[in-house]
C-alpha cells in the first residue's frame, strides 16, 4: 500500500541521529518544543532563517518605499509586486525539480548567494541615487527568482535533518521565527529609515545573507538519496510532480486546506477601509497597525506556545481543526465593532494560522518521498505566496458590494462550511496520522 494514502504516517529516510529526550512534563508541555535543535545541522540551518528573517523584511520594506518615492503612485508599487510574483512562482515550480536532482546545501549555496548578490545590487543603486523604477523591478524579478529556487531546497532538507517524530517541532520552530520577523522587520525598517536612509537598511540585509552563507556551507551534504545516477529538472519532471500530487490525496487536501483558508478567509485587502471606517475612533493609523500586526502576533505566541500541540499524531484532524478555527476567528474579526476585540479574533486566527502551518508542513515532508519532496515544496511555495493575492482580489470586490465587515463575516463562514465539507467528502486528510 502506497504509505501516503494509509492511515498512518510513513517515516522518512533522514538519516538524522539525535537522543530521544523524554516528554516534557507539567508547564513544559506547553511551551515551545525545542528537541530538533539537539541536531546540530537543523541548529544551523534554523539559526541562518533567524538571521534572514528580519533581514529580508528590510528589504521587503525599502523596495516599495524607494518606488513610492521616485513614482509618488502606489500602483506602481502594485505592478512591482507582481513583477516579484511572476518569477517567484515560475521558479519555485522549476526549483522544486531542480531539488529533487542535485545536493540541496549546494542549491542552498547557489541561491543564497545570489540573493545576497542582488541585496549589494540594490544598495548599490540606492547608494548612487540611479533612481530607476525599471531596475528596482529588475532586480526584483531577479532576487524573487533566486527565492523560488531556494525555497523548496530549503524546506525539503528539513525531513533529511530531523527524525519523522520531531518535524511538527522543526516546522513551528521555523514558522515562528518567520512570524516574528514579519512583526519585527517592518518595525525595525520603520524605525531606521529615518536614520540611517535606504542605502543601508539594503546593505543590512546583504550582510545578514552573508552570515546565512556560512551556516549553509557547514550543512551536511544533501544529495539525491537514489544515487548518482543523472536526473533531469525539466517540464517532464515538473508535470510529474502535479501527477504524484494528484495521486497522494492527503497531500493534495493539505494543499486544497490552505487554499480555503487564505483565499476565503484573509481579509488584509479590507484593512485600510476598515481602520479608516469601522474603527477610525481609535485613530486610522493605529487601528491599520493593530490589523495589520494581529496575525503575526498571534502566530508567534502560537509557536511560543507550541509544545502542546507538536507533539499531536493525528496530523490530519489538526489541519482541520487548525482550518475551522482560522474560519470561526476571521468571522469574529468581521462581527467586531470594537478594535481590541478584532485584534483578540485576529491573534486566535494566527494561532490557528501557526497550527495549520505546523502540521500541513509535517504532512507534506513525511508523506511525500524524498524523490519528489522538492517538487511538492514548489508547489507549496506557490501556495502559499499565491493564495493570499487572490483573497486580496475576492475580498476586495466582495467588500465593494456587500460591505467590508460582510465581506469578511462571510469570507470566514466560508471557510468553516468548505473545510468540513471537503474534510466529510475525502476521508484521505481525517485518517493520516504518524
Amino acid at each position: 500500500m502506497d504509505t501516503s494514502e494509509s492511515s498512518t504516517g510513513t517515516g522518512t529516510d533522514t538519516g538524522a541521529s539525535a537522543t530521544e529526550a523524554p516528554p516534557a512534563r507539567g508547564w513544559r508541555r506547553w511551551a515551545m518544543d525545542t528537541r530538533p535543535l539537539r541536531i546540530p545541522a537543523f541548529r544551523r540551518l534554523w539559526s541562518s532563517t533567524i538571521v534572514t528573517a528580519v533581514g529580508s523584511q528590510l528589504t521587503a520594506v525599502a523596495v516599495p518605499k524607494q518606488i513610492y518615492d521616485i513614482t509618488h503612485s502606489s500602483a506602481w508599487v502594485g505592478y512591482a509586486s507582481l513583477a516579484g510574483l511572476v518569477p517567484m512562482v515560475a521558479f519555485a515550480l522549476w526549483g522544486g525539480a531542480v531539488a529533487d536532482t542535485v545536493d540541496r546545501r549546494k542549491l542552498l549555496l547557489v541561491t543564497n548567494g545570489g540573493i545576497a548578490v542582488t541585496s549589494l545590487l540594490f544598495w548599490a543603486q540606492a547608494l548612487t541615487g540611479l533612481d530607476s523604477v525599471v531596475v528596482l523591478m529588475v532586480l526584483l524579478a531577479v532576487q524573487q527568482a533566486f527565492f523560488g529556487l531556494n525555497s523548496p531546497a530549503r524546506s525539503a532538507s528539513v525531513a533529511r535533518l530531523v527524525p519523522p517524530a520531531h518535524l511538527p517541532a522543526a516546522n513551528a520552530l521555523g514558522s515562528t521565527v518567520m512570524q516574528t520577523g514579519l512583526v519585527a522587520g517592518p518595525l525595525l525598517a520603520g524605525a531606521l529609515i529615518p536614520v540611517i536612509g535606504l542605502p543601508e537598511l539594503y546593505l543590512i540585509d546583504a550582510l545578514a545573507l552573508c552570515a546565512t552563507l556560512w551556516a549553509v556551507y557547514r550543512l551536511p551534504a544533501l544529495p539525491p538519496l537514489g544515487g548518482p545516477a543523472a536526473r533531469r529538472a525539466g517540464l517532464r519532471e515538473i508535470g510529474e510532480g502535479f501527477r504524484y500530487l494528484l495521486l497522494r490525496k492527503v497531500l493534495l487536501l493539505s494543499f486544497l486546506a490552505d487554499i480555503v483558508a487564505m483565499v476565503l478567509g484573509m481579509p488584509r485587502a479590507l484593512f485600510p477601509e476598515l481602520a479608516a471606517q469601522t474603527y477610525g475612533s481609535y485613530g486610522e493609523g493605529l487601528a491599520l497597525g493593530v490589523l495589520f500586526a494581529g496575525i503575526p502576533v498571534g502566530a508567534v505566541l502560537g509557536g511560543l506556545f507550541s509544545g502542546v500541540f507538536s507533539r499531536a499524531r493525528r496530523h490530519g484532524w489538526m489541519v482541520i481543526g487548525a482550518v475551522v478555527g482560522w474560519g470561526v476567528a476571521i468571522a469574529g474579526f468581521g462581527l467586531s465593532g470594537d478594535l481590541w476585540l478584532a485584534l483578540a479574533f485576529l491573534a486566535a486566527a494566527g494561532v490557528a494560522d501557526m497550527v495549520s502551518m505546523v502540521f500541513r508542513g509535517a504532512i507534506l515532508l513525511s508523506a511525500a518521498t524524498d524523490e519528489m519532496r522538492g517538487r511538492m515544496q514548489g508547489v507549496f511555495t506557490v501556495v502559499v505566496a499565491g493564495g493570499p493575492r487572490l483573497a486580496d482580489v475576492l475580498h476586495g470586490t466582495a467588500g465593494s458590494v456587500f460591505g467590508p465587515r460582510a465581506a469578511v463575516a462571510g469570507g470566514g463562514a466560508l471557510v468553516v462550511a468548505a473545510m468540513l465539507a471537503l474534510a466529510f467528502a475525502m476521508p484521505a486528510l481525517r485518517r493520516y496520522r504518524i
